[in-house]
């Protein structure tokens, strides 16, 4: 089985059993807090490690995260080391922010710009993209600068992209002028 699906699985589980009990907030948290552990080398390396015994992996489990998350996450990440799942919980936490934004109708949105973007354009462009109805009604935006743009900016979520960049924009008066069609004959 692959490791999308093994995430999937598990994630769904998790969420399923996180709606029912009224704590899907406190598991995005704890999930938040998750992945923040797992980008400490050292914790990703124990638990991708077939090595390590599973009792040795929860007891590191409970050392770091016990009175941290909840009742429910922290069940949850036992049952992943009891089944020798623990490898894929970078996969689980990508996964359960999908699932999250799914169920919540949580549109992502990246706007990358030339320069940084004041917070009145970005409320502008949010309300632009809710009006045109082709996201869903929450959205979370992340902006990030890139120079190489030279002006304007680009939008992505979903999978549509709409490039209002100079540098696309000269690319393609480039493309047009390659092509000769204003050279004229004698």
């Amino acid at each position: 089985m692959s490791n999308h699906r093994i995430a999937a699985r598990y994630t769904k589980s998790l969420i399923a059993l996180a709606v029912e009990r009224g704590e899907l907030q406190a598991v995005y948290s704890d999930m938040q807090l998750l992945e923040q552990a797992l980008q400490n080398r050292d914790l990703h390396l124990l638990m991708k490690s077939p090595i390590v015994a599973a009792d040795k992996k929860l007891a590191v489990v409970k050392a770091l995260f016990e009175g941290k998350v909840s009742a429910l996450t922290l069940g949850y990440l036992q049952l992943l080391i009891r089944k020798g799942r623990e490898a894929y919980l970078p996969e689980i936490t990508r996964e359960f922010f999908h699932q999250y934004r799914v169920i919540q109708r949580i549109t992502s949105v990246r706007i990358t710009s030339a320069a940084p973007l004041s917070d009145a354009v970005v409320a502008q462009i949010k309300q632009r993209i809710q009006a045109s109805g082709l996201a869903n009604e929450n959205l979370e935006i992340t902006t990030q600068i890139d120079p190489s743009l030279i002006g304007g900016f680009v939008l992505e979520f979903d999978d549509k992209r709409y490039d209002a960049s100079l540098a696309s924009r000269l690319a393609a008066l480039k493309a047009e002028f390659s092509k000769n069609q204003y050279v004229r004959e004698f």
